[in-house]
């Protein structure tokens, strides 16, 4: 039987250490009794469910249906708490408030620009409580413009083949285009079928993702890389970013 999704082969495909690094990032910095934790983007589940299994009152939201179902099998697998909400970050009103927000896996360089990044973290502020904590992470302009360019994996395994190919944009900054393909074996009549996806991704420069924050009224108190574990430097190819709203 071919598989029923693209959100299901992402969810087989990805690093389960990155999970783990986003727990630990959360963890050593979120007292799991502090508050209700928003998990935006939440993807297919894996750190919400990790999360709730850590003791946090914790909940997703998605854009996308299909991740969500994926979200509360996994709930439902580990027998965790784990309510989730369809919803575009870009417009959070049918949402409470939350102590901490977090958006990993580089979700805001999915946005189509600065402005609708901006607007994203304006949506965080007014849904984030006074004193609330705000942790994401992107990726940044040296994974863009120099690892991304003519990046290529490829993965295959008894039952199907995941081809990974990376362009940069020339008229776009710090853009790339993420073209992924997947060969996947019907085992109704053992043919291999072919599926697609074209992902983009743009991130900016430190300084305008501080001026979005800062407009956004939020106040950024650091910047690391590593999970963060280290400074940023030019070599830096994701930026953690840790945030407050004071007022």
């Amino acid at each position: 039987m071919i598989y029923q999704s693209f959100a299901q082969l992402y969810d087989d495909l990805f690093d389960p250490a990155m999970y783990t690094q986003w727990l630990d990032f959360v963890a050593s910095r979120v007292d799991p009794a502090s508050g209700e934790l928003l998990d935006l983007a939440c993807g297919s589940g894996r750190l919400g469910v990790q999360l709730a299994q850590k003791g946090y009152q914790v909940s997703g939201l998605d854009l996308s249906e299909e991740m969500l179902a994926l979200a509360a099998k996994h709930a439902q697998e580990a027998d965790v708490m784990f309510p989730l909400m369809a919803g575009d970050m870009l417009d959070l009103s049918a949402i409470g408030q939350y102590q901490t927000v977090t958006c990993f896996a580089d979700s805001f360089c999915y946005l189509p620009d600065l402005d609708a990044v901006t607007q994203a973290f304006t949506q965080v502020h007014d849904h984030l409580n006074v004193g609330g904590t705000f942790l994401f992470d992107v990726i940044t302009p040296h994974q863009t413009d120099d690892v991304y360019p003519g990046y290529m994996y490829n993965y295959v395994d008894d039952h199907r083949a995941f081809i990974w190919t990376s362009y940069g944009i020339e008229d776009e900054a710090h853009a790339v285009d993420h073209d992924l393909t997947f060969f996947i074996q019907d085992t109704a009549d053992d043919a291999y079928r072919k599926v697609t996806e074209l992902h983009h991704e743009r991130t900016y420069l430190l300084p305008d993702y501080r001026k979005a924050l800062r407009l956004a009224g939020l106040t950024l108190n650091r910047v690391s890389a590593d999970f963060g574990h280290a400074e940023v430097d030019d070599q830096t190819t994701r930026w953690f970013f840790e945030v407050t709203r004071e007022a």
